[in-house]
């Protein structure tokens, strides 16, 4: 079992607290990626879990073993670093071999001349481990290269070999995209997440980008100062955020937040925009509304409900295009997503009119909670 667990983790750096009491369970063979802006302390988080850091307070655990004493060769986990960390001078199948090496040979096996001699049935296995592995990778051609001779994305997989090879309880990612391109980032978006369904295994993933996390994780958790604010399947945290930091940081483009209030009877209110669900806190006041620019489609002149503002900026991009529209009266910029059809026949500068799609309105209190919308108890009403 390789069930990760992290409790009442706290990082101080002298009087700076960078991470304020987290608690977090990874199942085993799970896909877990820890996402948030730089400075969040994610990347402090997975040096703890990696043993790298020690926790100011607080337990780690793996497989049930309490392990936040243990240094890091003892716990049986694989790193995966942005800059990867590979050694310049030894070739692919060099720096792959490396680990096995310092893990399962002795010291006079690992002498470079008389250790191969002394210990061949050991380094003839060594190196069978490392053809394995670069063949699921893909670098079996590539293992008598240097790092200098590679590309981006070869030295990533050598990287990710390395790693594999020891056949780790848990792999541990930090930002390992972040140098690629973005033509290749995607591309290896997609074969970290066929790797980690090949190989069953716990990753820990950590980045700043919100596209991998969504487009790999089984879970992902959202965390900022210090704190996770919200752990869920990347469907649920997009569609269903309980803080309003959440819903501006996962999204792209981002939310579209416009200033409204909530009448006695809880409905939300921006402008001639009224929502049929109510809230169900009774909170009167003033509050937020949230809509993604899916949630807003081009509508005629007079609609009910409708928004009305000027297009200032289109985005093509090709599939998709976003119009950025001003609106109530300059102070808001709207973001829409149009097909190209749509946005052929608008052009800058010109006043369009949206309605927004049923059902999918946010709105967050002033502590950036989000509020409970229902349909009224009196009557059936259209669902807001």
């Amino acid at each position: 079992m390789t069930a990760i667990s992290l409790s009442a983790i706290e990082k101080n750096f002298g009087a700076t607290r960078v991470l304020d009491g987290i608690d977090l369970d990874v199942s085993d063979g799970e896909f877990l990626t820890l996402v948030g802006p730089s400075g969040c302390g994610k990347s402090t988080l997975l040096r703890i879990l990696a043993g790298l850091e020690a926790p100011s307070s607080g337990r780690v655990s793996i497989g049930g073993r309490e392990v936040t004493e243990v240094r890091p060769a003892d716990r049986n986990l694989a790193m995966v670093f942005q800059s990867y960390a590979l050694y310049p001078h030894l070739t692919v199948a060099q720096n792959m071999m490396t680990p096995l090496k310092l893990r399962d040979l002795t010291f006079a096996q690992r002498l470079p001349f008389l250790g191969p001699l002394a210990a061949r049935e050991a380094h003839g296995s060594i190196l069978e481990q490392v053809r394995d592995t670069a063949r699921i990778l893909k670098i079996d051609h590539l293992l008598d290269r240097k790092p200098g001779q590679l590309s981006g994305g070869q030295r990533q997989r050598a990287a990710l070999g390395r790693a594999m090879v020891r056949k780790p309880a848990a792999f541990l990612m930090d930002e390992p995209l972040s140098n690629l391109d973005a033509a290749l980032r995607i591309h290896m978006r997609s074969e970290l997440a066929e790797l980690h369904r090949s190989l069953k295994t716990t990753f820990v993933y950590v980045t700043h980008d919100q596209a991998e996390a969504l487009t790999m994780s089984d879970r992902m958790a959202v965390m900022m100062d210090g704190r996770i604010l919200q752990l869920g399947a990347p469907d649920e945290i997009y569609s269903n955020p309980q803080d309003i930091r959440v819903a501006e940081f996962i999204g792209a483009p981002k939310i579209n937040l416009l200033p409204g209030s909530l009448d006695k009877a809880g409905h939300a209110r921006c402008g001639d925009m009224e929502l049929a669900r109510v809230a169900e806190d009774g909170i009167v006041g003033c509050v937020t509304i949230g809509l993604r620019p899916e949630h807003l489609a081009v509508c005629d002149k007079g609609a009910p409900g409708s928004l009305t503002g000027r297009v200032v900026h289109k985005e093509n991009l090709g599939a998709d295009i976003y119009l950025h529209v001003s609106v109530l009266e300059g102070a808001h910029r709207l973001v829409v997503r149009v097909s190209p059809v749509e946005g052929s026949a608008i052009s800058l500068g010109q006043t369009c009119h949206f309605r927004r799609l049923h059902g999918q309105a946010m709105v967050f209190g002033k502590d950036g909670k989000r509020l409970g919308l229902a349909q009224p108890s009196t009557e059936v009403a259209e669902v807001a």
